[in-house]
């Protein structure tokens, strides 16, 4: 969440380097666009079998998503360096999801993710 087009953003780097590692990816971002092609939608659309929601939204923005973040029931949500979110964190981990604070893009590079 928080997906963009553009190169020089971290949601940009994340979405390319989830498709090398051979990762699905949904991306909802507040522009439509396409990133390798991957559609960028502003939707929520409801999914099933969601194993990660990797944040790129800052807490303010996070706040209208709390909802349907939470009802797609992920394993985990990642809060990426400027995203951490107690309320949200609380929320996740009082509903079962694993919350970690951690770089997406350091986790891939590392074999963590």
């Amino acid at each position: 969440m928080g997906a963009s087009e553009n190169p020089e953003r971290y949601s940009n780097r994340a979405i390319l380097k989830l498709l090398t590692k051979g990762h699905n990816v949904v991306a909802i971002g507040n522009k439509v666009g396409e990133v390798n092609n991957v559609p960028i939608t502003k939707a929520t659309p409801p999914m099933d079998d969601i194993d990660t929601v990797t944040l790129y939204l800052n807490p303010i923005n996070q706040q209208p998503y709390y909802d349907y973040i939470l009802s797609l029931k992920p394993r985990r949500i990642i809060f990426n360096p400027g995203t951490e979110n107690d309320e949200l964190e609380e929320r996740a981990a009082k509903a079962g999801i694993e919350v970690q604070e951690a770089c997406t893009l350091v986790l891939l590079g590392t074999g963590q993710y």
